[in-house]
């Protein structure tokens, strides 16, 4: 018998927490320079990271405070074992409307049959360039061809369209990218979506003037191909245009030009537990001991509650004085 729903979650400035992304690993296959150096990442240790079991049981526990919309990531996320044995445990959690992946598509078409049987409904491939030489200066990886494999694999299964490719915009690189993105999402059925360059790289290499921003991105494709806005979804990070002609859809993910953050819904738990209320945040809360000291579901109730009343009102990349979290996008989960 299935426990009772709770009260919903909340945070202290009223907005509705109905998201959540779970980081299932922190280890990946590719280097990709806005996210992680080439060489030199402490990976957690086995015993660090959450079971399964664990993961199962807080997605359950926030399922009951009303999260329906559950993301998987990285790291890498097909990368941890048996990924597909988890997706099956949580994709029948009564509450859940959506469960989806992002991924890298390295290991994608070899398991997408499991994937889909397991009850995936949708996926976010990450894809920076379409020239092999582009991506590998940006992946570090010779692998194009193989992601490029996957996503042509994904077609055949129309329960996840439309299939997001997500490319991060970076200034001196992405700007010979625009147009080859844009009229591949007007012959496949993807749908681009263009994700301005973030603070999150274990270079440090980050800076405003590194960031391409969606405007200049939509300003670049309207010259070739017209666009017409879409509605906006409450809680949405994406901005979604149809080409004029009908012809595909393209969007854009703009958290440095234009924040989101009004009716942010989002929390995030990073793949060693630590619960994270804003993707900047600098502060984190421990899961994973409590649940391995015995600590019952109304115990990790409160502490969820107390964390997420603490949410951020925004993020503060545009204002002076900005910190960057310790933790990189790899490491805090995509």
């Amino acid at each position: 018998m299935e426990s009772p729903a709770l009260e919903p979650l909340r945070d202290g400035h009223g907005r509705p927490i109905t998201s959540l992304r779970v980081s299932v690993t922190d280890r990946c296959n590719f280097r990709c320079r806005y996210c992680m150096p080439a060489e030199g990442m402490d990976w957690l240790a086995r015993e660090e990271v959450l079971s399964f079991e664990e993961i199962e049981r807080l997605v359950r526990l926030l399922a009951r405070m009303g999260v329906s919309d559950l993301r998987l990531t990285g790291g890498e996320p097909l990368a941890r074992r048996e990924f597909p044995k988890l997706l099956a445990r949580l994709s029948p959690i009564p509450g859940l409307e959506d469960v989806s992946l992002t991924t890298n598509g390295y290991l994608l078409e070899r398991q997408l049959p499991e994937l889909v049987a397991a009850g995936l409904r949708r996926i976010n491939v990450s894809l920076d360039s379409l020239a092999r030489h582009r991506f590998e200066q940006v992946t570090r990886r010779d692998a194009l061809d193989r992601v490029l494999s996957s996503l042509r694999a994904a077609e055949a299964y129309p329960e996840l369209f439309p299939i997001k490719v997500n490319c991060v915009a970076m200034r001196g690189f992405t700007e010979e990218e625009i147009l080859p993105f844009a009229e591949f999402a007007r012959r496949r059925p993807y749908e681009v979506r263009f994700i301005e360059f973030m603070p999150l790289d274990a270079d440090h290499a980050w800076t405003p003037d590194s960031v391409l921003t969606g405007a200049e991105i939509r300003a670049a494709i309207s010259e070739v191909f017209p666009l017409e806005a879409e509605p906006r979804e409450p809680s949405s990070t994406a901005r979604t245009y149809r080409f004029a002609d009908g012809k595909g859809r393209i969007g854009f993910i703009d958290p440095v030009s234009d924040p989101f953050c009004s009716d942010c819904n989002r929390i995030r738990l990073t793949a060693d537990g630590k619960l994270r209320t804003c993707l900047f945040s600098l502060h984190e809360t421990d899961l994973r001991t409590p649940l391995r000291s015995g600590w019952d579901d109304d115990s990790l109730e409160d502490l969820i509650r107390a964390a997420v009343w603490r949410k951020e009102l925004k993020h503060h990349v545009n204002e002076p004085g900005f910190v960057q979290p310790p933790r990189t996008m790899s490491s805090i989960g995509g």
